[in-house]
């Protein structure tokens, strides 16, 4: 039978220390190295730029229409045709498969910190009480 106490002030200190280590790994990870590589040739690239900033000006317009009521399938269709063509630069493939791999590490992460908790804490730290 185990009795649970509260944690020392040593304890709650040793919590802190252990996660900004953690942090620390994840930063050295092969996955976020790839990540922050991948993220600097999107950046680089003046293709890609132009790509993003057309999606980006599409989605705007197709939010605003579609906030009034007046998005249409066309416009729906033309926004899904530029995401498409942008995901197929090849340095904005990398991106997001170097985004996929951090993202399914970080899941792993949080896997591993919940276990032990009777709360996703990944989902717990983003609001209260929901189910």
């Amino acid at each position: 039978m185990s009795v649970e106490t509260e944690p020392t002030a040593a304890e709650e200190a040793s919590i802190e220390g252990l996660a900004g280590e953690l942090g620390e790994l994840i930063a050295r990870s092969g996955e976020y190295a790839a990540y922050e590589e991948a993220q600097e040739r999107v950046k680089e690239s003046e293709h890609a730029q132009d790509k993003i900033d057309e999606f980006e000006s599409l989605r705007q317009e197709f939010m605003l229409a579609r906030q009034t009521g007046d998005a249409t399938q066309e416009d729906l269709q033309r926004l899904q045709a530029a995401q498409q063509e942008l995901h197929e630069i090849p340095v904005m493939a990398e991106y997001l498969e170097a985004q996929a791999k951090l993202d399914a590490k970080l899941e792993a992460v949080n896997e591993a910190i919940s276990e032990p908790l009777s709360v996703d804490f990944g989902e717990q730290a983003g609001g209260c009480c929901q189910d």
